[in-house]
């Protein structure tokens, strides 16, 4: 991403100006090749969730698991690239930018749930190709990585949204939910990691840390979510590339459930049987209770975007955003298959899921055709950058 007067589009953030917002007309397009926005990790998260979400389906496929871990291997490979990406255009100056910019630095919380999407996958398909041991060990180290930097943007973010940004009544949109989702992320994931810690007081550390987390994260993503659905009701529609952020909703709810489950597998190995129980209850009545909230917003995300489709969807980088939330749904109503296996849930689980792959393929082709194509900004993308949002 570049800051609110780049001409160069092809960084997530500066494709979803609120409506209100106005630029600086553009500029001669610059030989200098732009530092790398943390919204690209957003590409690593929908690849590693594809690859995740296979291991929690209730029913399954001969070969389909040999496929997620192929696709798992191109996340870490995707995350290498971009993490080096990173590494070399370390510039003090062009971090200060993306924080300053009250669109920009929504994404930094794209990075840290990339590193725990490949650490989790790791631990969950890994282990076939690098062993156990290798593959506990990477995930350890991502999991401390990505919860820590997830930690770091939930708490900075907001006060840089409360104390530097200025938003218009109608600004709220679905990227505010990216720096405050990676905690349910680490509670989710770290959930994996409770049966491989020493007992005691580190996995018992562990294990309510990742429960504080998902308070962390599920508290303030319902209180965002309640000033997006304001700003839905209350303003016009969204349009364009800030369509498919809608979804980044979703991802929040599926994640909530996610953890849910997946900390109430942990807890009986952790907690006493009063608490274990009490903990299976809650991710069963809990997580039922989110999910149908869930498919309310899935409805209304898929009603905006098929409005979008009709009037012309052209191709963002915010189409990444269709893609983990739908995974983290996948997970969620797999999570709920699990524990019933009611119809209710096992079929929807397969036929989401479905639909994720096919959705990745279609983003991922675009991406590639996208990133193939973008070797100086054209008139018409330099003329959507400073449209209105």
């Amino acid at each position: 991403m570049t800051d609110s007067t780049a001409s160069t589009p092809t960084y997530l953030g500066a494709m979803i100006r609120p409506s209100s917002t106005r630029f600086l007309p553009p500029t001669a397009p610059s030989a200098t090749r732009p530092p790398l926005s943390p919204s690209w990790f957003a590409a690593v998260m929908g690849t590693g969730i594809v690859a995740n979400a296979e291991v929690t389906l209730p029913r399954s496929l001969p070969g389909l698991r040999a496929a997620a871990t192929v696709v798992w291997v191109g996340a870490v490979l995707l995350l290498v690239v971009l993490a080096v990406g990173c590494l070399r255009d370390r510039d003090r100056a062009a971090l200060r930018s993306h924080a300053a910019d009250p669109v920009v630095a929504q994404f930094f919380g794209a990075p840290p749930m990339a590193l725990l999407t490949v650490g989790a996958g790791a631990l969950l398909l890994g282990r076939g190709v690098i062993g156990f041991d290798a593959a506990l060990d990477l995930d350890r180290v991502l999991w401390s990585l990505g919860t820590v930097l997830g930690l770091a943007t939930a708490c900075t973010v907001p006060y840089l949204m409360v104390t530097r940004h200025r938003f218009a009544p109608d600004a709220a949109f679905g990227g505010w939910l990216m720096p405050v989702v990676p905690p349910m992320v680490s509670a989710a994931t770290g959930a994996l990691l409770v049966p491989h810690t020493p007992p005691g007081q580190l996995r018992l550390t562990l294990l309510l840390g990742c429960y504080a987390m998902l308070g962390l994260g599920l508290v303030a993503a319902l209180l965002i979510l309640t000033m997006l659905y304001g700003r839905l009701v209350h303003h016009d529609a969204p349009t364009g590339a800030m369509v498919p952020t809608v979804w980044i909703g979703l991802g929040a709810l599926g994640q909530a459930v996610t953890a849910l489950g997946a900390l109430a597998t942990a807890a009986p190995s952790t907690l006493p049987a009063l608490y274990a129980r009490g903990a299976e209850v809650l991710a069963l009545l809990g997580g039922i209770l989110v999910w149908g909230f869930a498919l309310l917003w899935l409805a209304l995300a898929t009603a905006l975007t098929a409005r979008t489709l009709r009037a012309g969807l052209p191709f963002a980088p915010t189409w990444w955003s269709f893609i983990f939330p739908f995974g983290a749904l996948v997970t969620a109503t797999s999570t709920l298959a699990a524990r019933t296996d009611a119809v209710l849930f096992v079929w929807p689980a397969v036929v989401f899921y479905a639909l994720l792959v096919l959705a990745w393929i279609v983003v991922g082709g675009r991406t590639l055709r996208h990133i193939a194509t973008r070797t100086v900004p054209s008139a018409a993308s330099r003329e959507l950058i400073n449209s209105p949002g």
